[in-house]
């Protein structure tokens, strides 16, 4: 233990170029002789960084810059960086400059192990010189990145270090460098695409966190998911297609956008939409109170006159209930002219007309279809869990046969191979009986409601549902097709989510204006209904 402390800190870098006339050791063959070099020289490897096809002339390689970004900590992990040749750190003069003398002022040197330092008087001279213009380096050198960086964006390649989970960076040939892209990869992309329909269908962030917990799905790290993971994919543009580059940018200029730049996951209206439900869902726009509120029109009854969201308040010790403007409430009688509604007239005639607007004889059978598969969900999820299974379980077998292609065609023992062999069969027993359950739901949900009777009987016990079921089942139904109800003296409007059928009393428009009569509004503001 004392003998490792005396031991040198130290990160190992390595580098191979796309370029060809860049013939050098290969990544592997250069970390051998680091590691070994190290072992015989005084130094604890505690970091190791390669970069793979990337130019030493440039300075914005991924692995590079994370070594010199550690580097820069207040406490460095290592004290020595070795490396198998200069070239390897940098093949460009301002570049060795400017990144060398950073690192010294850290208190860190750059080692070749192949190569000696100019220890001469010459070159000490010339250190000297080199080190009073390297505060110029230092500051160009960023710029220059940069802009190399919004160029390259500008032409849809991806420079962001990480891809959106779902895609996969892949580099392509871009004149005598290659530059990364972005494409799908499955079957996480199916993952992705299922978080977006889950939210369209009304699922929260902890609904969609605990189906993909409970189905085994790693997160993007590989852990169990949680809300702010499902948020952050919700809300990212880069599963339309959109490359969005330099947000962050220092210089103040305008985000590079790109649209159409890789594959979309979503549709641009798809993700508009999640958007809004997203915003929806906020504090800032649904009151928590309100939100939880056990009166049916809670947060959907608003006052067409002023404005302001319409309050159900109790009278009498409770025994009357009337939704009032809360203009009413905070300023009294004389601020809005909207009259108090009783709420259970109002409410029960609101249900009556969702009845005959939505529930209609020729609109039931895309209604049985809307209500199994966006409001129950069941066979869509399965579907595609299913499809997301089969992906994996398809990349798995491929896996398995090229395994079982190099173990015969190399020297590679069949023993060395074993341990990843079990783990894709294990994996592939898991995914196969995850298919079969998914497979047996869809069978059992293929029985179509094509009958005549069966339509009518639905239809029937829908509008039953709607007087009879627990409110909380009601409000979760009234919201599924209402989006706010506008009340002004006499009258009120519901704003459906969706166009009513045609054959409907009001002909397949998405509102309807109905009166409110003597039953429904208030005698005055002091009781009475």
């Amino acid at each position: 233990m004392k003998e490792r402390l005396n031991l040198t800190p130290a990160a190992l870098y390595a580098r191979v170029s796309s370029d060809r006339q860049d013939v050098d050791l290969s990544v592997a063959a250069q970390l051998r002789a680091l590691r070994d070099y190290a072992d015989k020289n005084g130094y604890l490897v505690v970091r190791e960084y390669i970069d793979e096809a990337e130019s030493g002339r440039i300075a914005d390689r991924p692995q590079f810059r994370k070594m010199l970004d550690e580097a820069s900590k207040a406490e460095a992990p290592f004290r020595e960086i070795l490396v198998w040749k200069f070239s390897r750190f940098t093949r460009k003069r301002e570049h060795a400059v400017a990144f060398k003398s950073m690192l010294r002022r850290k208190g860190i040197r750059v080692v070749s192990i192949t190569e000696h330092a100019d220890d001469t008087p010459t070159g000490k001279l010339m250190e000297a010189i080199i080190e009073s213009v390297d505060e110029f380096y230092s500051e160009n050198l960023a710029q220059e990145v940069t802009r190399g960086m919004r160029e390259a964006a500008s032409r849809g390649f991806w420079m962001t270090t990480y891809a959106p989970y779902g895609y996969r960076r892949v580099y392509v040939q871009d004149g005598a460098k290659k530059r990364p892209r972005l494409e799908l990869n499955p079957p996480h992309d199916a993952v992705a695409r299922r978080i977006f329909d889950l939210t369209l269908r009304g699922k929260t962030s902890l609904d969609i966190l605990k189906t993909l917990n409970a189905e085994g799905i790693p997160s993007p790290n590989g852990s169990q998911w949680r809300k702010t993971t499902v948020h952050k994919i919700l809300a990212n543009e880069a599963y339309t297609g959109t490359l969005v580059w330099g947000q962050k940018s220092k210089d103040k200029q305008e985000p590079v956008r790109v649209e159409n730049a890789f594959p979309a996951i979503v549709s641009q209206q798809e993700f508009d939409r999640v958007r809004k439900l997203l915003e929806s869902r906020a504090p800032a726009v649904t009151h928590p109170r309100r939100a939880a509120s056990p009166y049916l029109l809670s947060g959907l009854a608003k006052c067409e006159h002023c404005g302001k969201a319409l309050t159900a308040a109790e009278a009498k010790s409770g025994k009357y209930t009337y939704y009032v403007c809360q203009s009413i409430l905070k300023l009294g009688k004389d601020a809005c002219h909207t009259p108090r509604l009783n709420a259970k007239n109002f409410e029960g005639i609101i249900i009556s007309n969702i009845r005959d607007h939505i529930l209609t004889e020729s609109n039931i059978r895309d209604l049985v279809k809307l209500v199994d598969e966006e409001m129950d969900g069941v066979a869509r999820e399965q579907r595609q869990h299913l499809e997301t299974v089969e992906a994996e379980l398809a990349e798995v077998n491929r896996k398995l046969d090229r395994i079982w292609h190099f173990v015969e065609s190399t020297d590679l023992d069949m023993a060395d191979a074993s341990e990843r062999i079990l783990e894709h069969r294990h994996r592939r027993e898991q995914l196969e009986a995850a298919a079969e359950e998914a497979r047996t739901v869809l069978a059992e949900r293929r029985q179509l409601l094509d009958s005549a009777d069966t339509i009518a009987a639905f239809a029937a016990d829908m509008s039953e549902f709607l007087r009879t079921s627990e409110l909380t089942e009601t409000k979760a139904f009234v919201r599924s097709f209402v989006k706010e109800v506008l009340v002004r003296p006499g009258c009120a409007t519901i704003v459906y989510t969706i166009p009513t059928p045609e054959d409907s009393p009001i002909g397949g428009k998405d509102a309807a204006e109905i009166a409110l009569n003597g039953g429904v509004r208030s005698i005055g503001y002091g009781g009475g209904g």
